[in-house]
């Protein structure tokens, strides 16, 4: 029913690498990708229909966006937070942006019903199944 994309593809220590080297590279790519990690998310299927549950704490709701392309489902959240202090001294202002997004493909499902909803920093996203549909069966006349 889903295919999460993308996927994540963890650096692996090439054969003939200096260790230190690695753990510097790795030490970097995990602090960089973390800026921009995926958001956790957990796919629901009950009789009727599937449930996805997305965490994105602190997001206000007009910062996320949902889309579907095709039959691909789409969660995109922008994030901007500033801290500004002015003390008698000294001025610090502070900003920090993130940018999320999580790709579902989607099949079976009624995408005219799709409904959404957002409480306490968890996206739910309710997709109806459609009706099974039977498999076409006709027997061929052989000549």
């Amino acid at each position: 029913m889903f295919d999460l994309v993308p996927f994540r593809r963890r650096n692996r220590q090439m054969q003939g690498q200096d260790p230190m080297e690695s753990l510097i590279n790795s030490f970097f790519d995990d602090s960089f990708t973390s800026m921009t990690a995926n958001f956790k998310t957990d796919i629901i299927e009950q009789e009727d229909k599937y449930v996805i549950e997305a965490e994105l704490p602190g997001m206000h709701k007009d910062d996320i966006e949902l889309e579907i392309d095709n039959d691909r489902l789409t969660i995109s959240a922008n994030q901007t937070h500033e801290v500004k202090e002015e003390e008698e001294n000294y001025i610090r202002r502070e900003r920090r942006t993130g940018s999320f997004q999580r790709s579902f493909y989607i099949d079976n499902v009624q995408e005219d019903d799709i409904k959404a909803s957002y409480d306490n920093g968890i996206l739910k996203i309710y997709l109806p199944k459609k009706e099974p549909t039977k498999p076409k069966r006709r027997e061929i006349e052989i000549e």
